[in-house]
């Protein structure tokens, strides 16, 4: 069994006081009050779930505010809420939420430090997770792939290092990632935000990050239970995956001069889980750099980024790198680098008889009938002229072809030696000369 499936990963505990929190008192309450200016709060019920925090830990802030004169009681009980009291921004509180305001604009989810933060990956490593041969297979369930592969991944993915997939292009390099992001199952916790030297770094990403579904706290409850802090959002593990477009800039904080705040970059978001990068050799950038872009953070297990000023400081780095390319790895690294990369596993193409199962199974899904002549016409025809090369894509390329053709038609879906030859010559374009 997977031992984080089983055990399931350790929440980080919610905050009981303000002075746990270890973020800067004057830091805590200008988020306070950018948060009531901008989305009108009075009540702490609401506040609280506006900036993440346990209701006792707001009236705290809010009674520290209070007595700062820059939030006062509105003096009214709202009797839908419990009877709460109401609260509002005084004038110098608003004059302080406007001026916070110029200074950075974020407001909302309370900030976790860093350093917390890192406790919490630590808890939640990548590299705690043991999977099984049969997580495994059942995660790459869909593709056809011979056993002694799953004996070069499964220890791969278990050690939580990087690994580095080659082969020729279309024999699922990219469907492997997806069926290791698949086997890993459990859930972690992601900072909505997190903070370094006073400075806010927005994490969580929904385009990145699946939220999981979590248990609701009943709101006319006077003592929500809080199962988790939740300045974080429990998710999947997060999957990143990036092409040709990476760029070494794309790893760098991104500094937004409006707001003035910070967003992580790809490989801080995907700590945890797994980042992709697909077609190596194909970025703007040699591959030789992104990799030394990589060698302390795959070497040591931390980051080095750096802050609009020059600053540089340390994030966790847990997450499995997998890089995948169709070029031999000699070509693209020199033996230094390669050294790095912790596994290196080689995709090729399927052998006849599991290119013809592949097809069968196609097939079937498709509802396209099997024909024998076609079949025999195919392999011992037109495969021949490429030196009886397989690869995975090929029998989905064929078979949507000729059902492509049959529905243009007008007739049953069907596969005839003629169809064959029809859908081969849109696979491989014939070698001639263009007169322009």
């Amino acid at each position: 069994m997977n031992m984080q499936a089983t055990t399931g990963v350790q929440p980080p505990p919610p905050p009981n006081r303000l002075e746990e929190m270890r973020l800067p008192v004057v830091m805590m309450r200008d988020i306070l009050l950018k948060t009531m200016f901008r989305k009108n709060l009075d009540l702490v019920s609401e506040i609280a779930d506006a900036i993440c925090l346990p209701r006792a830990v707001t009236q705290e802030l809010v009674d520290l505010s209070r007595t700062q004169r820059l939030v006062e009681a509105t003096g009214t009980l709202h009797a839908n809420s419990g009877g709460e009291m109401g609260f509002q921004l005084t004038d110098a509180g608003k004059t302080r939420a406007l001026d916070a305001l110029s200074q950075s604009e974020y407001f909302g989810a309370m900030p976790v430090p860093l350093d917390v933060y890192a406790d919490q990956v630590k808890r939640q490593s990548i590299r705690n997770i043991q999977i099984t041969r049969d997580q495994l297979t059942s995660a790459m369930g869909h593709l056809v792939l011979p056993p002694a592969l799953l004996d070069h991944l499964g220890p791969a993915v278990s050690a939580g290092r990087s690994i580095l997939m080659y082969g020729p292009p279309g024999n699922g390099k990219s469907s492997i990632s997806n069926g290791i992001r698949d086997a890993m199952g459990d859930k972690i916790y992601v900072p909505r935000a997190i903070e370094y030297a006073g400075q806010v770094i927005t994490v969580y990403d929904p385009i990145v990050h699946s939220a999981a579904e979590t248990e609701t706290d009943d709101p006319n409850s006077l003592r929500r239970r809080r199962t988790f802090d939740t300045r974080y959002v429990r998710c999947e593990r997060p999957t990143v995956v990036t092409g040709g477009e990476l760029s070494l800039s794309m790893l760098d904080l991104v500094y937004n001069p409006v707001a003035r705040t910070y967003q992580a970059p790809l490989q801080l978001k995907s700590t945890g889980g797994i980042f992709i990068v697909d077609d190596l050799g194909r970025q703007k950038e040699p591959p030789q750099s992104l990799i030394n872009r990589w060698i302390v953070p795959l070497e040591e297990s931390k980051d080095i980024l750096a802050l609009q000023s020059g600053e540089k400081f340390e994030v966790p780095f847990d997450t499995l790198v997998i890089f995948s390319t169709n070029f031999h790895p000699n070509e693209i690294f020199d033996k230094a680098a390669l050294r790095r990369i912790f596994f290196k596993i080689k995709i090729d193409g399927p052998c006849q008889a599991d290119f013809l199962k592949i097809f069968a199974m196609v097939a079937k899904k498709k509802g396209m009938p099997l024909d024998e002549a076609a079949l025999i016409h195919l392999v011992k025809e037109k495969y021949p002229t490429i030196n009886s090369v397989y690869a995975n894509y090929q029998p989905v390329f064929l078979i949507d072809q000729m059902i492509a053709i049959c529905e243009f038609e007008g007739i049953p879906y069907q596969m005839t030696p003629d169809l064959i030859d029809r859908a081969w010559a849109n696979m491989f374009v014939r070698e001639e000369e263009i007169l322009h």
